[in-house]
C-alpha cells in the first residue's frame, strides 16, 4: 500500500488501495454477521430439545410374601431299606430293580443249609422228649393205681408225678426252641414288607452277607417329607403350619405344603433347626433322597414392585428411571434401587422406590439423568 500526502498535508490513500480496505470490512462484517446468527440458530435450537417419549406405570404396594429358599432334602415315609436278619451267603436273587412286588414277596434267599441242619437236631431232641413223656406218663397213671390200691407208698406217687411234670416242662422247653429255630430259618428268605418299587440291588449270587449289609430298597409311591435346615437365628419365627413351598430351578411351585415337625434341638455341627414338611408326590414328579429347592414363607407385607423392563443393572447395582415434575415438565431421574425377590415379571423393591412413583418403563435406553420426558399411552 502506498501512502501519500495531499495539499494539505494529510496522509491519503491511494484509489486502489481503498477500495481494497473496503473490500476486507465487507468480509469480515459478513463473517461476524454469519456467526452471530448460527449462535442464535443453536441456542434456538438447545431450549427447544423434544421431551423423549415413553411409558409410564405407577408404583403400587401389593402384597408380597417374606420367603427365603433353603436346599432340602426329600425323604420318603414309605421306603424301606432291606438288610438280612441273618448271616450267610446269597444263591438266588428273584428280583430285578425297578420290579413291582406285593408284601411277602421273595427277594432273595440266603443259604439256610446250617440253620436247616440246627431245625432238625431241635425236632429230633423234641420227639425223644415226647417219648419220654409218653413213658413218664405211663408210669405216673400205674403207680397212682396201685397207690389207691394200697400196693405202693405215698413217695412213689409223687416221685412219679414229678418225673411226669418235669417231662412236660422239657418238652415245652424244647418246642420252644424248635420254634425259636425255625423263625430263624424264615430270615434266610429276604421277603418285601410292603407294596412297592424295588431300588439297586448292590449285592451278587454268592455274596457273602452279614447283618449290615444294604441288600436292596423299596419305595411305595406316594407322599414324600421335605427336610429343610433351617439357620438357629430364624428358628423363633418357626412355627407349625407355616407355608412352605417346593419350587423347580425356575422358581416354578411344585408342590405346596406346610411344617409338620420342628425340631427341639439345634444341630451341633451346623447350626441348624431341622423342620419338616410332607409333599404330596401324586404324579412322581419327585423321588426319594433327591435334593430340592424349599422355599419357606414367613409371612406377607405390602410393597412396591417395579417391572423388570424397567430395571437396569450397572457395575452390580440397580436403577430405574422415576419421572418427577419440574417447573411444570416431567423430567427422568436415575434412582438406585435395593431389589428382592422377582414375583412373576416384577421386581419387588426394598428400597429406592415408594408407592406412587411414576415409573419409565420404555425408552429408558434413550434416557439420561435429567432429560425430559413425555407420557404416551
Amino acid at each position: 500500500m502506498r501512502r501519500t500526502f495531499n495539499s494539505r498535508g494529510c496522509l491519503g490513500l491511494t484509489p486502489g488501495a481503498a477500495s481494497t480496505t473496503a473490500l476486507l470490512v465487507a468480509l469480515f462484517l459478513a463473517a461476524m454477521g454469519m456467526a452471530c446468527s448460527g449462535s442464535s440458530a443453536n441456542g434456538v435450537r438447545a431450549q427447544g430439545d423434544p421431551a423423549v417419549p415413553v411409558k409410564i406405570q405407577v408404583a403400587q404396594s401389593v402384597p408380597i410374601s417374606d420367603t427365603t429358599e433353603y436346599v432340602a432334602t426329600l425323604k420318603s415315609r414309605d421306603s424301606a431299606v432291606i438288610m438280612p436278619q441273618v448271616e450267610g451267603q446269597i444263591t438266588e436273587i428273584r428280583v430285578h430293580s425297578g420290579d413291582r412286588v406285593s408284601p411277602g414277596a421273595v427277594l432273595m434267599q440266603i443259604d439256610p443249609t446250617k440253620q436247616q441242619a440246627t431245625v432238625n437236631s431241635q425236632e429230633h431232641g423234641r420227639a425223644a422228649q415226647e417219648a419220654n413223656l409218653a413213658y413218664a406218663q405211663q408210669q405216673y397213671d400205674r403207680i397212682n393205681a396201685l397207690a389207691a390200691a394200697g400196693v405202693v407208698s405215698r413217695q412213689e406217687l409223687d416221685q412219679a408225678k414229678s418225673a411226669l411234670d418235669t417231662a412236660q416242662a422239657q418238652l415245652k422247653s424244647l418246642d420252644a426252641q424248635v420254634q425259636e429255630q425255625q423263625v430263624q430259618l424264615h430270615y434266610y428268605r429276604v421277603t418285601a414288607p410292603s407294596t412297592g418299587i424295588v431300588g439297586d440291588i448292590p449285592v451278587h449270587v454268592g455274596d457273602r452277607v452279614t447283618t449290615t449289609t444294604m441288600l436292596t430298597s423299596v419305595d411305595k409311591p406316594g407322599s414324600l417329607e421335605a427336610y429343610v435346615y433351617i439357620p438357629v437365628e430364624r428358628s423363633p419365627q418357626l412355627k407349625i403350619n407355616m407355608p412352605v413351598q417346593i419350587v423347580n430351578g425356575s422358581g416354578d411351585v411344585m408342590a405346596d405344603s406346610r411344617v409338620t415337625f420342628i425340631s427341639p434341638q439345634v444341630d451341633n455341627t451346623t447350626q441348624t433347626v431341622l423342620i419338616k414338611s410332607r409333599i404330596a408326590n401324586n404324579e412322581d414328579r419327585l423321588r426319594n433322597l433327591q435334593f430340592i429347592r424349599a422355599r419357606v414363607i414367613w409371612g406377607m407385607h405390602l410393597g412396591p414392585v417395579v417391572p423388570v423392563v424397567a430395571v437396569s443393572r450397572v457395575g452390580g447395582q440397580y436403577f430405574a428411571f422415576v419421572a418427577e415434575d419440574q417447573n411444570g415438565k416431567l423430567v427422568a431421574h436415575q434412582k438406585p434401587l435395593r431389589i428382592g425377590e422377582m414375583t412373576g415379571n416384577d421386581y419387588v423393591v426394598l428400597e429406592g422406590i415408594k408407592p406412587g412413583d411414576k415409573i419409565i418403563v420404555s425408552g429408558v435406553q434413550f434416557l439420561v439423568d435429567g432429560a425430559a420426558v413425555s407420557p404416551q399411552g
